[in-house]
């Protein structure tokens, strides 16, 4: 496909997001914006300062028909924060019904308003493959790992698959650990090193698969180009373990390493149930994508840090 056609292509197509207002949300708009894509997003709150939106309430099972009615692509994003809070019941629950309620909403209303929707798009995670896969590189065809999360995105995944059922081409985009400069993680690991207490956690050998927030967004772009259906891995190529994360960032942020690992006993009494997010790993493997034609701009981690921490 020519620069131009791709271009023409774009400019026919309106991509409807949810989660638009979130970190990944917000940088996956600007860029299909800059790609000649209408965009618009769903929202419990909508307005149309930056983008169209269109009304929709999850809790209540409320959608705007027209947002699905006119839309070639959706980009779905939303869910509760899996790190946000400790995980009580209540907050399990939620994480678990904003995913499941949500897509099955979509799917419903795409079933009843929309003939003309080619493609759907939904985020996932790489929980999926369970939080001790140790350093087996783990690619889409492994199966689905045991936990909580695992429970909730298996579930998530199979409420997407639906659409399958009326010939709607779908996505399923495995996230790993977004690297941003606006928040989310690396913030959270860059802050103690900056105050001169950072450490490996727990053993420090968990593997950490990451990608930087621009690869992610370039990832979904590129799915909707390249009109690639299926589920894929959004990890860079080159995951690192806890301890060679943290080492490289503390390089980065030109700050000493002399503490000893935080012990995962401790992580436990802090976090409860969710420290398994911190002590397990993933070693999760890009290859799948990358035949696809698909390029990283940062595959290294050296590369991503260098470009996220001034």
């Amino acid at each position: 496909m020519t620069d131009s056609s791709s271009k023409l292509r774009s400019q026919m197509q309106r991509v409807l997001i949810t989660g638009g207002s979130g970190l990944v949300g917000q940088r996956l708009s600007q860029l299909l914006v800059e790609k000649g894509f209408e965009v618009t997003h769903l929202s419990r709150n909508p307005t149309n300062d930056e983008y169209q939106s269109f009304h929709w309430d999850v809790k209540k099972n409320e959608i705007d028909k027209e947002a699905i009615k006119n839309c070639d692509t959706i980009i779905h994003l939303a869910g509760a924060g899996v790190a946000a809070k400790r995980w009580t019941k209540k907050w399990k629950k939620e994480i678990y019904d904003s995913r499941i309620q949500s897509t099955r909403l979509l799917v419903e209303a795409i079933r009843n308003h929309n003939s003309r929707l080619s493609h759907f798009i939904s985020a996932s995670a790489i929980g999926i493959y369970g939080w001790d896969t140790g350093e087996n590189l783990i690619d889409e065809n492994a199966s689905k790992g045991e936990g909580f999360l695992a429970d909730v995105v298996a579930d998530w995944e199979s409420e997407v698959s639906k659409l399958d059922d009326f010939g709607v081409k779908n996505s399923i985009v495995r996230i790993g650990i977004v690297l941003s400069d606006q928040g989310a993680a690396l913030m959270e690991m860059m802050r103690p090193i900056k105050l001169g207490f950072g450490a490996p956690l727990g053993s420090g050998k968990q593997f950490m698969s990451w990608i930087h927030v621009d690869d992610l967004c370039e990832l979904f772009i590129h799915l909707i180009q390249a009109e690639q259906k299926g589920i894929y891995n959004a990890v860079a190529p080159e995951p690192v373990t806890n301890k060679e994360f943290t080492q490289l960032l503390a390089k980065q942020l030109k700050k000493p390493l002399f503490l000893p690992n935080v012990p995962s006993l401790a992580l436990k009494l802090m976090l409860g149930e969710m420290q398994v997010m911190l002590t397990g790993g993933n070693k999760v493997s890009s290859k799948k994508i990358e035949q696809t034609g698909f390029n990283f701009q940062y595959p290294s981690l050296h590369s991503a840090l260098k470009n996220l921490v001034k």
